[in-house]
Protein backbone atom coordinates (compact mmCIF):
# COMPACT_ATOMS: atom_id res chain seq x y z
CA UNK A 1 0.00 0.00 0.00
CA UNK A 2 1.23 3.50 -0.82
CA UNK A 3 0.57 6.61 1.24
CA UNK A 4 1.73 10.21 0.84
CA UNK A 5 2.86 12.46 3.66
CA UNK A 6 2.51 16.18 2.97
CA UNK A 7 4.91 18.53 4.77
CA UNK A 8 4.25 22.28 4.71
CA UNK A 9 6.79 24.72 6.10
CA UNK A 10 6.98 28.46 6.64
CA UNK A 11 10.16 30.12 7.83
CA UNK A 12 11.45 33.59 8.65
CA UNK A 13 7.99 35.16 8.54
CA UNK A 14 9.41 37.98 10.71
CA UNK A 15 6.08 39.32 11.88
CA UNK A 16 4.47 39.77 8.46
CA UNK A 17 0.79 38.87 8.37
CA UNK A 18 -0.85 41.43 6.09
CA UNK A 19 0.20 41.75 2.43
CA UNK A 20 1.71 45.21 2.80
CA UNK A 21 4.94 47.06 3.50
CA UNK A 22 4.75 49.19 6.63
CA UNK A 23 6.89 52.01 5.26
CA UNK A 24 4.03 53.19 3.04
CA UNK A 25 1.23 50.60 3.45
CA UNK A 26 1.54 49.62 -0.21
CA UNK A 27 0.31 46.17 -1.23
CA UNK A 28 2.86 43.39 -1.53
CA UNK A 29 2.83 39.64 -2.16
CA UNK A 30 3.93 38.79 1.36
CA UNK A 31 2.52 37.79 4.71
CA UNK A 32 0.88 34.92 6.55
CA UNK A 33 -2.61 35.92 5.40
CA UNK A 34 -1.67 34.96 1.84
CA UNK A 35 0.30 31.94 2.98
CA UNK A 36 -2.72 30.81 4.98
CA UNK A 37 -4.89 30.74 1.86
CA UNK A 38 -2.31 28.55 0.16
CA UNK A 39 -1.98 26.27 3.20
CA UNK A 40 -5.74 25.81 3.52
CA UNK A 41 -6.23 25.01 -0.16
CA UNK A 42 -3.47 22.42 -0.23
CA UNK A 43 -4.29 20.79 3.09
CA UNK A 44 -7.96 20.46 2.16
CA UNK A 45 -6.94 18.38 -0.86
CA UNK A 46 -4.69 15.99 1.06
CA UNK A 47 -4.63 13.59 3.98
CA UNK A 48 -1.57 13.12 6.22
CA UNK A 49 -0.59 16.79 6.55
CA UNK A 50 2.20 18.13 8.77
CA UNK A 51 2.39 21.95 9.19
CA UNK A 52 5.59 23.46 10.62
CA UNK A 53 7.10 26.90 11.18
CA UNK A 54 10.89 26.94 11.06
CA UNK A 55 11.53 29.99 13.26
CA UNK A 56 12.03 33.76 13.31
CA UNK A 57 8.29 34.25 13.63
CA UNK A 58 7.64 36.81 16.37
CA UNK A 59 9.97 39.70 15.43
CA UNK A 60 10.44 41.93 12.42
CA UNK A 61 7.50 44.31 11.84
CA UNK A 62 5.90 47.25 13.66
CA UNK A 63 3.03 44.85 14.43
CA UNK A 64 5.24 42.56 16.49
CA UNK A 65 7.31 45.40 17.97
CA UNK A 66 4.21 47.25 19.15
CA UNK A 67 2.82 44.09 20.73
CA UNK A 68 6.06 43.30 22.52
CA UNK A 69 6.47 46.82 23.87
CA UNK A 70 2.88 47.97 24.44
CA UNK A 71 0.17 45.34 24.05
CA UNK A 72 1.34 42.23 25.91
CA UNK A 73 -2.05 41.76 27.58
CA UNK A 74 -3.28 40.16 24.36
CA UNK A 75 -2.15 36.88 22.81
CA UNK A 76 0.89 37.29 20.58
CA UNK A 77 -0.55 38.11 17.13
CA UNK A 78 1.70 35.63 15.33
CA UNK A 79 0.82 32.82 17.70
CA UNK A 80 -2.86 33.75 17.39
CA UNK A 81 -2.64 33.12 13.64
CA UNK A 82 -0.65 29.88 13.94
CA UNK A 83 -3.08 28.59 16.56
CA UNK A 84 -6.02 29.14 14.23
CA UNK A 85 -4.20 27.48 11.33
CA UNK A 86 -3.53 24.44 13.54
CA UNK A 87 0.24 24.36 13.17
CA UNK A 88 1.77 21.13 14.45
CA UNK A 89 5.03 22.68 15.69
CA UNK A 90 7.37 25.67 15.52
CA UNK A 91 11.14 25.88 15.85
CA UNK A 92 12.93 28.45 18.00
CA UNK A 93 14.74 30.89 15.69
CA UNK A 94 17.47 33.32 16.70
CA UNK A 95 15.11 36.32 16.55
CA UNK A 96 12.70 34.67 18.99
CA UNK A 97 15.02 35.96 21.73
CA UNK A 98 14.98 39.62 20.67
CA UNK A 99 12.39 40.72 23.23
CA UNK A 100 13.82 38.71 26.11
CA UNK A 101 13.14 35.33 27.72
CA UNK A 102 10.04 36.33 29.73
CA UNK A 103 8.33 37.44 26.52
CA UNK A 104 9.38 34.25 24.74
CA UNK A 105 8.16 32.04 27.58
CA UNK A 106 4.82 33.87 27.57
CA UNK A 107 4.57 33.40 23.80
CA UNK A 108 5.20 29.67 24.18
CA UNK A 109 2.55 29.45 26.90
CA UNK A 110 0.01 31.00 24.51
CA UNK A 111 0.79 28.50 21.75
CA UNK A 112 -1.42 25.47 21.12
CA UNK A 113 1.54 23.81 19.42
CA UNK A 114 4.99 22.89 20.79
CA UNK A 115 8.12 24.97 20.19
CA UNK A 116 11.11 22.74 19.52
CA UNK A 117 14.86 23.09 19.89
CA UNK A 118 17.01 20.14 20.87
CA UNK A 119 20.28 22.07 21.10
CA UNK A 120 19.22 24.95 23.37
CA UNK A 121 19.82 23.59 26.87
CA UNK A 122 20.14 24.81 30.43
CA UNK A 123 23.77 25.72 31.15
CA UNK A 124 25.73 22.83 32.55
CA UNK A 125 23.16 20.26 31.44
CA UNK A 126 21.86 18.60 28.30
CA UNK A 127 18.24 19.33 29.27
CA UNK A 128 16.37 21.21 26.51
CA UNK A 129 15.09 24.57 27.71
CA UNK A 130 11.81 24.66 25.81
CA UNK A 131 10.28 21.43 27.03
CA UNK A 132 10.64 19.01 24.18
CA UNK A 133 13.20 18.68 21.39
CA UNK A 134 10.96 16.70 19.05
CA UNK A 135 7.45 15.51 18.22
CA UNK A 136 6.30 12.27 16.62
CA UNK A 137 3.05 12.52 14.68
CA UNK A 138 1.15 9.30 14.00
CA UNK A 139 -1.27 9.45 11.07
CA UNK A 140 -4.48 7.43 10.77
CA UNK A 141 -2.81 5.03 8.37
CA UNK A 142 -0.27 4.19 11.06
CA UNK A 143 2.73 6.04 9.63
CA UNK A 144 4.87 7.74 12.27
CA UNK A 145 6.74 10.91 11.33
CA UNK A 146 9.39 12.32 13.68
CA UNK A 147 10.28 16.00 13.70
CA UNK A 148 13.46 17.20 15.43
CA UNK A 149 13.94 20.93 15.99
CA UNK A 150 17.38 22.55 15.98
CA UNK A 151 18.45 26.21 16.19
CA UNK A 152 21.57 27.83 14.78
CA UNK A 153 24.13 27.64 17.56
CA UNK A 154 25.51 31.08 16.70
CA UNK A 155 22.85 32.98 18.68
CA UNK A 156 25.23 34.06 21.52
CA UNK A 157 27.30 35.96 18.95
CA UNK A 158 24.37 38.33 18.26
CA UNK A 159 21.91 38.35 21.09
CA UNK A 160 21.83 40.56 24.16
CA UNK A 161 23.37 38.34 26.90
CA UNK A 162 20.48 39.15 29.26
CA UNK A 163 18.08 37.62 26.73
CA UNK A 164 19.81 34.23 26.77
CA UNK A 165 21.04 34.13 30.36
CA UNK A 166 21.41 30.60 31.67
CA UNK A 167 21.19 29.01 28.21
CA UNK A 168 23.75 27.05 26.22
CA UNK A 169 23.62 26.51 22.47
CA UNK A 170 25.07 23.15 21.50
CA UNK A 171 26.57 22.20 18.15
CA UNK A 172 23.73 21.56 15.70
CA UNK A 173 25.42 18.61 13.96
CA UNK A 174 26.44 16.85 17.18
CA UNK A 175 22.92 17.34 18.54
CA UNK A 176 21.41 15.78 15.43
CA UNK A 177 23.84 12.85 15.66
CA UNK A 178 22.52 12.22 19.17
CA UNK A 179 18.79 12.48 18.45
CA UNK A 180 18.29 11.23 14.90
CA UNK A 181 19.19 7.55 15.56
CA UNK A 182 16.89 7.53 18.59
CA UNK A 183 13.97 9.05 16.65
CA UNK A 184 14.69 6.91 13.60
CA UNK A 185 14.09 3.83 15.73
CA UNK A 186 10.66 5.14 16.74
CA UNK A 187 9.41 6.42 13.40
CA UNK A 188 9.01 5.68 9.71
CA UNK A 189 9.97 9.14 8.42
CA UNK A 190 12.66 11.43 9.90
CA UNK A 191 12.42 15.19 9.45
CA UNK A 192 14.86 17.72 10.88
CA UNK A 193 13.72 21.33 11.00
CA UNK A 194 16.82 23.47 11.38
CA UNK A 195 16.69 27.22 11.83
CA UNK A 196 19.94 27.66 9.98
CA UNK A 197 21.16 27.61 6.42
CA UNK A 198 23.88 26.31 4.12
CA UNK A 199 27.48 27.35 4.57
CA UNK A 200 28.57 25.46 1.45
CA UNK A 201 27.59 25.15 -2.18
CA UNK A 202 24.91 22.48 -2.42
CA UNK A 203 26.56 20.74 -5.39
CA UNK A 204 30.30 21.14 -4.82
CA UNK A 205 30.49 21.43 -1.04
CA UNK A 206 32.82 24.40 -1.35
CA UNK A 207 32.41 27.06 1.37
CA UNK A 208 30.21 29.97 0.33
CA UNK A 209 30.80 31.93 3.53
CA UNK A 210 33.09 31.97 6.55
CA UNK A 211 32.67 28.61 8.31
CA UNK A 212 31.52 29.87 11.71
CA UNK A 213 29.00 27.04 12.37
CA UNK A 214 26.19 29.56 11.93
CA UNK A 215 24.80 27.62 8.95
CA UNK A 216 25.48 23.88 9.22
CA UNK A 217 22.78 22.49 6.94
CA UNK A 218 25.26 20.99 4.47
CA UNK A 219 27.05 19.20 7.31
CA UNK A 220 23.73 17.85 8.58
CA UNK A 221 23.07 16.33 5.16
CA UNK A 222 26.56 14.89 4.81
CA UNK A 223 27.38 13.77 8.36
CA UNK A 224 24.10 12.69 10.01
CA UNK A 225 22.69 9.39 8.82
CA UNK A 226 18.97 8.77 8.77
CA UNK A 227 17.52 12.18 7.82
CA UNK A 228 14.84 11.98 5.13
CA UNK A 229 13.96 15.69 4.92
CA UNK A 230 15.81 18.79 6.15
CA UNK A 231 13.75 21.97 6.50
CA UNK A 232 15.99 25.06 6.61
CA UNK A 233 15.83 28.84 6.96
CA UNK A 234 17.67 31.79 8.52
CA UNK A 235 19.37 32.81 5.27
CA UNK A 236 16.11 33.92 3.58
CA UNK A 237 16.97 31.97 0.44
CA UNK A 238 14.68 30.05 -1.91
CA UNK A 239 16.04 26.50 -2.09
CA UNK A 240 14.60 23.13 -3.06
CA UNK A 241 16.37 19.94 -3.98
CA UNK A 242 18.50 17.16 -2.58
CA UNK A 243 21.89 16.93 -0.88
CA UNK A 244 23.43 13.49 -0.32
CA UNK A 245 20.03 11.84 -0.53
CA UNK A 246 18.42 14.27 1.93
CA UNK A 247 15.53 16.31 0.52
CA UNK A 248 16.01 19.98 1.45
CA UNK A 249 13.91 23.10 1.24
CA UNK A 250 14.17 26.75 2.34
CA UNK A 251 11.08 28.95 1.74
CA UNK A 252 12.56 32.46 1.77
CA UNK A 253 11.17 35.12 4.10
CA UNK A 254 8.05 37.15 4.94
CA UNK A 255 5.71 34.43 3.66
CA UNK A 256 6.37 34.93 -0.04
CA UNK A 257 6.62 31.16 -0.56
CA UNK A 258 5.31 28.04 1.11
CA UNK A 259 7.70 25.13 1.33
CA UNK A 260 6.09 21.81 0.39
CA UNK A 261 7.53 18.30 0.54
CA UNK A 262 5.63 15.20 -0.57
CA UNK A 263 6.93 11.91 0.81
CA UNK A 264 5.63 8.68 -0.72
CA UNK A 265 5.73 5.76 1.70
CA UNK A 266 5.08 2.07 0.98
CA UNK A 267 4.01 -0.54 3.49
CA UNK A 268 1.31 -1.32 6.00
CA UNK A 269 0.76 -1.71 9.73
CA UNK A 270 4.02 -1.13 11.57
CA UNK A 271 6.27 -1.45 8.51
CA UNK A 272 6.67 1.54 6.20
CA UNK A 273 9.51 2.56 3.90
CA UNK A 274 10.16 5.90 2.20
CA UNK A 275 10.16 5.32 -1.55
CA UNK A 276 10.14 8.82 -3.04
CA UNK A 277 10.48 12.46 -1.92
CA UNK A 278 9.95 15.71 -3.77
CA UNK A 279 10.33 19.29 -2.56
CA UNK A 280 8.95 22.40 -4.19
CA UNK A 281 8.32 26.05 -3.40
CA UNK A 282 4.85 27.46 -4.00
CA UNK A 283 4.47 31.23 -4.47
CA UNK A 284 1.66 33.11 -2.70
CA UNK A 285 1.45 35.71 -5.48
CA UNK A 286 -1.67 34.22 -7.08
CA UNK A 287 -3.58 33.95 -3.80
CA UNK A 288 -5.86 36.43 -2.11
CA UNK A 289 -5.26 36.83 1.64
CA UNK A 290 -7.31 34.52 3.84
CA UNK A 291 -10.26 36.39 5.33
CA UNK A 292 -10.15 34.55 8.64
CA UNK A 293 -6.56 35.62 9.19
CA UNK A 294 -7.38 39.20 8.17
CA UNK A 295 -10.18 39.28 10.74
CA UNK A 296 -7.96 37.82 13.46
CA UNK A 297 -5.22 40.39 12.97
CA UNK A 298 -7.30 43.54 12.51
CA UNK A 299 -7.61 44.48 16.23
CA UNK A 300 -3.80 44.36 16.51
CA UNK A 301 -3.27 46.13 13.20
CA UNK A 302 -5.56 49.08 13.97
CA UNK A 303 -3.59 49.91 17.11
CA UNK A 304 -0.28 49.44 15.30
CA UNK A 305 -1.25 51.76 12.45
CA UNK A 306 -2.39 54.46 14.88
CA UNK A 307 0.94 54.21 16.70
CA UNK A 308 2.87 54.34 13.41
CA UNK A 309 1.19 57.60 12.39
CA UNK A 310 2.16 59.32 15.63
CA UNK A 311 3.96 62.57 14.75
CA UNK A 312 7.38 63.04 16.35
CA UNK A 313 9.01 66.08 14.78
CA UNK A 314 10.49 67.42 11.58
CA UNK A 315 13.73 67.77 9.66
CA UNK A 316 15.45 71.02 8.79
CA UNK A 317 17.22 70.13 5.54
CA UNK A 318 17.36 66.95 3.49
CA UNK A 319 17.66 63.58 5.25
CA UNK A 320 16.14 61.42 2.51
CA UNK A 321 17.96 58.50 0.93
CA UNK A 322 17.56 58.18 -2.84
CA UNK A 323 20.58 55.96 -3.59
CA UNK A 324 21.61 53.37 -0.95
CA UNK A 325 24.96 52.72 -2.65
CA UNK A 326 25.79 56.41 -2.68
CA UNK A 327 24.85 56.63 1.00
CA UNK A 328 27.52 54.01 1.70
CA UNK A 329 30.10 55.83 -0.41
CA UNK A 330 29.57 59.40 0.81
CA UNK A 331 28.80 60.53 4.35
CA UNK A 332 25.04 61.12 4.67
CA UNK A 333 22.95 63.17 7.15
CA UNK A 334 20.73 60.20 8.03
CA UNK A 335 23.70 58.02 9.00
CA UNK A 336 25.14 60.92 10.97
CA UNK A 337 21.79 61.29 12.75
CA UNK A 338 21.84 57.66 13.90
CA UNK A 339 25.42 57.98 15.12
CA UNK A 340 24.52 61.22 16.94
CA UNK A 341 21.64 59.45 18.71
CA UNK A 342 23.97 56.65 19.76
CA UNK A 343 26.69 59.01 21.01
CA UNK A 344 24.24 61.10 23.04
CA UNK A 345 22.67 58.01 24.63
CA UNK A 346 26.08 56.56 25.46
CA UNK A 347 27.96 59.70 26.43
CA UNK A 348 30.90 58.91 24.14
CA UNK A 349 32.24 60.58 21.01
CA UNK A 350 32.90 57.60 18.69
CA UNK A 351 30.08 55.60 17.13
CA UNK A 352 29.41 53.21 14.27
CA UNK A 353 26.23 52.14 12.52
CA UNK A 354 24.99 50.70 9.23
CA UNK A 355 22.34 51.33 6.62
CA UNK A 356 20.62 48.00 7.22
CA UNK A 357 19.02 47.43 3.84
CA UNK A 358 18.28 49.07 0.51
CA UNK A 359 14.67 49.80 1.46
CA UNK A 360 15.59 52.55 3.91
CA UNK A 361 14.39 55.92 2.69
CA UNK A 362 15.73 58.14 5.46
CA UNK A 363 13.49 60.91 6.83
CA UNK A 364 11.32 63.31 4.89
CA UNK A 365 10.39 66.68 6.38
CA UNK A 366 7.73 65.38 8.81
CA UNK A 367 8.79 62.38 10.90
CA UNK A 368 6.43 59.75 12.29
CA UNK A 369 7.03 56.53 14.21
CA UNK A 370 6.49 54.74 10.88
CA UNK A 371 9.61 56.45 9.53
CA UNK A 372 11.71 55.25 12.44
CA UNK A 373 10.69 51.59 12.40
CA UNK A 374 10.86 51.47 8.59
CA UNK A 375 14.46 52.65 8.61
CA UNK A 376 15.71 50.97 11.79
CA UNK A 377 14.25 47.50 11.41
CA UNK A 378 15.96 45.63 14.27
CA UNK A 379 15.22 45.83 18.02
CA UNK A 380 18.86 46.57 18.79
CA UNK A 381 20.11 48.01 22.03
CA UNK A 382 23.49 49.73 22.49
CA UNK A 383 26.76 48.88 24.15
CA UNK A 384 29.87 50.93 24.75
CA UNK A 385 32.94 48.73 24.47
CA UNK A 386 36.60 49.52 25.04
CA UNK A 387 38.72 48.64 22.01
CA UNK A 388 42.18 49.36 20.70
CA UNK A 389 43.20 51.45 17.73
CA UNK A 390 44.14 48.20 16.01
CA UNK A 391 40.58 46.92 16.57
CA UNK A 392 39.19 50.08 14.95
CA UNK A 393 41.51 49.66 11.97
CA UNK A 394 40.61 45.98 11.59
CA UNK A 395 36.89 46.77 11.79
CA UNK A 396 37.20 49.48 9.15
CA UNK A 397 39.09 47.07 6.88
CA UNK A 398 36.26 44.56 7.32
CA UNK A 399 33.76 47.24 6.32
CA UNK A 400 35.93 48.37 3.41
CA UNK A 401 35.80 44.83 2.00
CA UNK A 402 32.09 45.50 1.29
CA UNK A 403 33.22 47.08 -1.99
CA UNK A 404 34.70 45.64 -5.14
CA UNK A 405 35.72 47.65 -8.19
CA UNK A 406 34.41 46.72 -11.65
CA UNK A 407 36.46 46.92 -14.85
CA UNK A 408 35.25 50.49 -15.43
CA UNK A 409 36.76 51.42 -12.07
CA UNK A 410 33.40 51.98 -10.34
CA UNK A 411 32.61 50.70 -6.83
CA UNK A 412 30.21 47.73 -6.69
CA UNK A 413 29.14 45.42 -3.89
CA UNK A 414 31.53 42.59 -3.12
CA UNK A 415 29.62 39.31 -3.79
CA UNK A 416 30.67 38.13 -0.32
CA UNK A 417 28.16 40.69 1.03
CA UNK A 418 25.34 39.72 -1.33
CA UNK A 419 25.62 35.94 -1.75
CA UNK A 420 24.00 33.79 -0.46
CA UNK A 421 21.95 36.69 0.99
CA UNK A 422 22.30 40.50 1.17
CA UNK A 423 24.39 41.62 4.13
CA UNK A 424 24.27 45.41 3.79
CA UNK A 425 23.96 45.57 7.58
CA UNK A 426 27.57 44.42 7.86
CA UNK A 427 29.02 47.59 6.33
CA UNK A 428 29.53 50.19 9.06
CA UNK A 429 30.01 53.94 8.88
CA UNK A 430 31.70 55.74 11.76
CA UNK A 431 31.38 59.11 13.45
CA UNK A 432 33.91 60.73 15.77
CA UNK A 433 36.95 59.59 13.82
CA UNK A 434 38.29 60.65 10.41
CA UNK A 435 39.17 57.97 7.89
CA UNK A 436 39.69 57.36 4.19
CA UNK A 437 38.98 54.11 2.32
CA UNK A 438 41.03 53.66 -0.86
CA UNK A 439 39.44 51.02 -3.09
CA UNK A 440 42.47 50.91 -5.35
CA UNK A 441 44.26 49.09 -2.53
CA UNK A 442 43.81 45.35 -1.90
CA UNK A 443 41.27 44.18 0.67
CA UNK A 444 42.79 44.38 4.13
CA UNK A 445 44.95 47.40 3.21
CA UNK A 446 42.35 50.00 2.24
CA UNK A 447 42.34 52.29 5.29
CA UNK A 448 44.89 54.93 4.31
CA UNK A 449 43.96 57.62 6.85
CA UNK A 450 42.73 57.08 10.41
CA UNK A 451 42.58 60.00 12.85
CA UNK A 452 40.97 60.89 16.18
CA UNK A 453 40.81 64.53 17.26
CA UNK A 454 43.37 65.50 14.65
CA UNK A 455 45.95 62.87 15.60
CA UNK A 456 46.66 59.41 14.15
CA UNK A 457 44.95 56.59 16.00
CA UNK A 458 47.53 54.49 17.81
CA UNK A 459 47.30 50.70 17.61
CA UNK A 460 47.74 50.17 21.34
CA UNK A 461 45.67 53.10 22.58
CA UNK A 462 42.22 52.42 24.05
CA UNK A 463 39.01 54.03 22.80
CA UNK A 464 35.40 53.82 23.96
CA UNK A 465 32.99 53.21 21.09
CA UNK A 466 29.20 52.84 21.01
CA UNK A 467 27.59 50.36 18.63
CA UNK A 468 24.56 48.08 18.56
CA UNK A 469 24.57 44.90 20.64
CA UNK A 470 24.77 42.68 17.54
CA UNK A 471 28.01 44.25 16.40
CA UNK A 472 29.45 44.58 19.91
CA UNK A 473 29.20 40.80 20.25
CA UNK A 474 31.22 40.30 17.07
CA UNK A 475 28.19 39.68 14.85
CA UNK A 476 28.69 40.10 11.12
CA UNK A 477 32.24 38.68 11.17
CA UNK A 478 33.69 41.36 13.45
CA UNK A 479 35.71 39.15 15.83
CA UNK A 480 37.82 42.12 16.96
CA UNK A 481 34.86 43.27 19.10
CA UNK A 482 34.01 39.95 20.69
CA UNK A 483 34.78 39.65 24.41
CA UNK A 484 35.88 43.26 24.84
CA UNK A 485 35.24 45.09 28.09
CA UNK A 486 31.72 46.53 28.19
CA UNK A 487 31.95 50.05 29.58
CA UNK A 488 28.21 50.71 29.45
CA UNK A 489 25.12 48.72 28.52
CA UNK A 490 22.13 50.77 27.32
CA UNK A 491 19.13 48.38 27.42
CA UNK A 492 16.74 50.64 25.47
CA UNK A 493 15.74 49.84 21.90
CA UNK A 494 17.21 52.14 19.29
CA UNK A 495 13.71 52.90 17.97
CA UNK A 496 12.81 54.37 21.34
CA UNK A 497 16.10 56.27 21.60
CA UNK A 498 15.59 57.76 18.13
CA UNK A 499 11.99 58.75 18.88
CA UNK A 500 12.95 60.43 22.15
CA UNK A 501 15.87 62.24 20.50
CA UNK A 502 13.45 63.77 17.97
CA UNK A 503 10.69 64.50 20.50
CA UNK A 504 13.13 66.34 22.76
CA UNK A 505 14.18 68.63 19.91
CA UNK A 506 11.06 68.99 17.80
CA UNK A 507 13.26 69.78 14.82
CA UNK A 508 16.46 67.94 13.92
CA UNK A 509 19.14 69.29 11.61
CA UNK A 510 20.27 67.41 8.52
CA UNK A 511 23.98 67.90 9.14
CA UNK A 512 26.95 66.11 7.67
CA UNK A 513 30.59 66.68 8.64
CA UNK A 514 32.12 64.38 5.97
CA UNK A 515 34.50 62.77 8.44
CA UNK A 516 35.06 59.83 6.09
CA UNK A 517 35.60 59.32 2.36
CA UNK A 518 35.77 56.46 -0.12
CA UNK A 519 38.28 56.78 -2.96
CA UNK A 520 38.06 54.58 -6.07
Amino acid sequence: MEQSIHIYVTSDIHGYVLPLTYANNEKADIGLAKTAALIKENMSNHLNNFLIDNGDLIQGTPLTYYHAKTEQSNVNPMVHVLNELNYDAAIIGNHEFNYGLPYLYETIEESRFPWLSANIVHQGTEKPVFGQPYVIKTFDCGIKVALLGITTQYVPNWENPDHIKGLSFLDAVETAKKWVPYLRSKSDVMIVSYHGGFERDLKTGKPTETLTKENQAYQLCMEVEGIDVLLTGHQHRLLEGEVNGVTIIMPGTQGTELGYVEIKVHGEGDSWKVKNKEAKLISVSDYEPDQQVLDLIQPYERKTQKWLDQALGQVDGDMTITDPMLTRLVDHPFIEFINNVQMEAAGVDISSTALFDDHSKGFSKHITMRDIVSNYVYPNTLKVIEITGRDIKDALERSASYFSVNKEGDPVINPAFSIPKPQHYNYDMWEGIDYVIDLSKPIGHRIVTLMYKGKPIENDSLYEVVMNNYRAGGGGDYPMFKGKRVVKDIPIDMSELMANYILNRGTIQATCDHNWRVLS
